[in-house]
């Protein structure tokens, strides 16, 4: 059996894949070890790991020089300390899963001659993993068109974002049957701290929702714990079935409970939803240098898996009005659920582990 290092960085977008490779190497009967950076400390106790190393990383800001020197330096440390890292351990192929707290260990592995594989789960290759790719064996994509990736296209293969075992097992559950008059199932989350966007728009676009089609709404969302109080206040008002949390910890099954979700459109939600199968509103996060968001939610629409609302755009009565035309055409929603289903891929994680399998024999 094989030894592998994973490494990912704080976040849970970096994390959850990472966790699902680790999960799925062991069940294979293979030693892991977690490679990361401080800021996953909460996080490394729950992580599917032998032993866990904390390295240095720092994230360079190109507009201060001042900050980029200090960062470059903390890089310069990292990678001291992975290549003796390496050599103490002797791993028989590295992961990395983005994120500058990759850098400094594939760097390493690269120099130390094991072989490497880097996860891309954006349909924008990050900036972190552009200034790594080069010294990656292989590039493994979550989606078909993932900008910049084309010039390390030799190398390039196609095997979804991993996800976790929670998300696998409600992936079959069918799309919900929604009778003529019955409840529709919708759900709003914004990411593991919620989305305050989604607490500013969506009280007051249900109470521009026409009353018939309201009164069939279950609504369930995801709030801040700031905007829970002014949030219940406002749906109060609008006598609408609700139930409001700042975390919902089954959150996978509650999506295949649902009709519709609104949500943001990071790689692990849209990797999630469309391996269930459902249809989605897709807000994405606005202000990034990569617009990485809205380029993946771009790959399901492509498909008329969802639909894309700009934040920028929208306002409670825009909003309304969307919902209220995407809600009245059910036989439309249930196409779009099985157009989402089709760009899922829960074989994700299997296909990842099978690129590392075959890495760690190519040593």
């Amino acid at each position: 059996m094989s030894k592998f290092m994973v490494v990912a960085g704080g976040t849970g977008g970096h994390l959850f894949p990472a966790q699902a490779l680790a999960n799925e190497l062991q069940k294979r009967g293979h030693t892991v070890h977690l490679v990361t950076d401080n800021r996953a400390n909460n996080f490394a106790a729950d992580f599917p790991a032998e032993k866990t190393h904390i390295v240095p990383s720092a994230t360079p800001n190109l507009r201060n020089p001042l900050q980029t020197a200090e960062a470059s330096l903390t890089i310069l440390q990292g990678i001291a300390k992975s290549y003796k890292l390496m050599k103490k351990e002797e791993p028989d192929a590295v992961i990395g899963f983005g994120g500058y707290p990759t850098f400094p260990p594939l760097i390493a592995a690269s120099l130390r001659g094991i072989p490497t594989v880097l996860h891309e789960q954006n349909a924008v290759m990050g900036r972190a993993n552009r200034a790594t790719a080069r010294f990656a064996d292989k590039i493994a994509l979550s989606f078909p068109t993932t900008k910049y990736a084309d010039k390390y296209e030799a190398k390039c293969v196609l095997t979804g974002n991993p996800l976790r075992d929670i998300v696998l097992q409600v992936a079959n559950k069918p799309y919900p049957a929604i009778d003529d008059d019955g409840p529709i199932n919708v759900l709003v989350t914004g990411g593991s701290q919620g989305a305050q966007v989604f607490s500013d728009m969506l009280p007051g676009a249900m109470l521009n929702i026409p009353d018939e089609l309201r009164n069939r709404i279950r609504l369930v969302q995801q709030c801040r714990e700031d905007d829970l109080k002014r949030a219940t206040s406002v749906y109060a008002d609008s006598r609408l079935n609700v139930e409001l949390a700042p975390f919902f910890k089954d959150l996978p099954r509650r999506i295949a409970n649902s009709h519709l979700i609104i949500c943001r459109a990071g790689a692990s939600t849209i990797a999630e939803i469309a391996a269930i199968g459902r249809p989605a509103v897709y807000v994405p996060l606005p202000g990034s240098l990569d617009q990485d968001q809205l380029h993946n939610a771009k790959n399901i629409v492509d498909v008329e898996g969802g639909w894309i609302l700009e934040q920028g755009t929208l306002s409670p009565h825009s909003l309304a009005t969307e919902l209220t035309k995407i809600l009245v055409d059910t036989d439309r929603l249930r196409v779009m659920a099985g157009n989402a289903k089709k760009a899922g891929r829960p074989d994700a994680v299997v296909n990842l582990a099978n690129i590392a399998e075959q890495s760690a024999q190519e040593e």
